[in-house]
């Protein structure tokens, strides 16, 4: 019984504290995925002035006289926003409060993204004062998708570094985030249509038709450096342990986001429940990536060249 008991300061020692904020991480990174779709939901149901005031909606905390399914959208999208924030100051709170435990860029990446939401709260607040002005509109998800990306990229590197059995293609963890960046520019574009209506506007025959080709272009290139960067992974699955299912993962969303991409084009974005998949699925591939570039430029780092043994050659 005594050995299995430990005292405050020896269970700060160690991996406890990493274990910890890495968890915390993992969990606010799938609360803001899950608070981009939710967003999206918004805009697709036309709901992002529903609440004409900000921060509080009709001013109220909770508008129950006016509440439908509009207002609910936007005032929910807000608390769960606001909840995030809440989740960023408690991991500030641990990785300064532990950061004697803890890697020293952690506690700055903490306030880096704390400093991302903040700036993601005031652009919020503006998509509603301006009244959803397209480039703050499309700042505001860039921003979220900074955020998510930074959060992945902390966890990612609080992780045990994976024991690399031989050195992966040099070439590999740039080409993945030349890939990650395309797909992220892509991203935008994505807001851009999204935040402008373009593709609405050019189906009536009337413009921004413009801005929905751009989108349309942007996809030859993200698709082609998402596909080599996930064949490649894959072949390198013997490398180290994980390889092999983070290719097929980024393949295999790759192949969904097309799929619903195209799913949603012929059908004119008339199937909300489609387009809010689309921007889902898009910032799952996105984050997908983060990690996989993350995870690569580490294994760089890690990797020792092994013996060639006589019977390899």
């Amino acid at each position: 019984m005594i050995g299995t008991q430990f005292t405050a300061s020896e269970s700060l020692r160690g991996w406890v504290p990493q274990l910890v904020v890495r968890r915390w991480l993992w969990f606010l990174a799938t609360m803001t995925w899950g608070l981009m779709a939710l967003g999206s939901a918004t805009r697709v149901m036309e709901a992002g002035l529903a609440c004409p005031d900000w921060p509080l909606c009709f001013g109220q905390v909770l508008p129950a006289q006016q509440m439908d399914l509009q207002v609910f959208l936007e005032w929910f999208h807000r608390l769960v926003a606001a909840t995030v924030g809440v989740g960023v100051l408690i991991l500030v709170g641990m990785a300064w409060g532990w950061r004697s435990h803890l890697p020293r860029w952690l506690p700055w990446g903490a306030t880096a993204a704390l400093g991302l939401v903040l700036w993601q709260g005031i652009l919020g607040g503006l998509t509603v004062t301006q009244l959803l002005r397209f480039d703050i509109v499309t700042a505001h998800l860039g921003t979220g998708l900074a955020f998510f990306s930074l959060l992945l990229t902390l966890a990612v590197a609080l992780l045990e570094a994976p024991e690399v059995t031989q050195p992966l293609p040099k070439f590999l963890p740039g080409l993945a985030l030349v890939a990650t960046l395309t797909l992220y520019g892509q991203s935008l574009l994505g807001g851009l249509v999204a935040s402008r209506w373009a593709a609405h506007q050019c189906f009536l025959g009337r413009e921004l038709c413009q801005v929905l080709h751009w989108h349309l272009l942007g996809v030859i290139p993200a698709t082609l450096l998402t596909l080599g960067v996930g064949v490649m992974t894959l072949r390198q699955k013997r490398v180290a342990p994980g390889l092999g299912r983070w290719g097929h993962g980024v393949l295999m969303l790759l192949a969904l986001q097309i799929g619903v991409g195209v799913a949603t084009y012929q059908l004119r974005l008339q199937v909300e429940p489609l387009t809010v998949t689309h921007q889902a699925v898009g910032a799952l591939l996105l984050g997908s990536l983060v990690v996989l570039t993350v995870s690569l430029q580490r294994m760089t780092r890690q990797a020792t060249p092994s013996p060639i043994s006589p019977t390899a050659i």
